[in-house]
């Protein structure tokens, strides 16, 4: 017997209960209520605070582009001055600027001066394995 997956209803993301385009309620949700009910559904699991769960949003946003993934895992075995990512990424110096100023204040690095040069190094090996997880996920066949 196969588990029916019920519309979210009043999730952290979702600003009002399920409805059709237009905003009226559809008949699957009325539909799906009884179903609710009967007992046929785990219970909800408990979610963090909408705060917490927003800054999570927020984080993943920031490592969801591809060069910023791979900035991510350049800068696992340390710090890297601008130029070293330039060179690594074989993309540009703007280009490289741009995702590391989204990184930057997303928390995900911080930067140094080091002489003229500019170092970032990642602020949480949380995020590390988070992008190692995901890398490693796509590549599975």
């Amino acid at each position: 017997m196969s588990c029916p997956t019920p519309a979210p209803e009043g999730g952290v993301d979702d600003p009002g209960s399920p409805s059709a385009p237009g905003g009226a309620p559809s008949a699957a949700t009325d539909a799906d209520s009884s179903d609710h009910h009967s007992g046929l559904h785990a219970a909800p699991v408990p979610l963090p605070p909408a705060p917490v769960v927003s800054a999570a949003g927020d984080l993943l946003r920031a490592l969801s582009a591809p060069l910023r993934i791979a900035i991510v895992l350049q800068l696992r075995d340390g710090p890297r001055c601008v130029h070293e990512l330039v060179d690594a990424l074989e993309v540009t110096q703007p280009l490289v600027s741009q995702h590391l100023r989204v990184l930057k204040s997303s928390g995900v690095v911080s930067a140094h001066r080091q002489g003229r040069e500019m170092r970032y190094e990642l602020l949480d090996q949380h995020l590390l394995r988070i992008v190692e997880a995901a890398v490693d996920h796509a590549g599975e066949e």
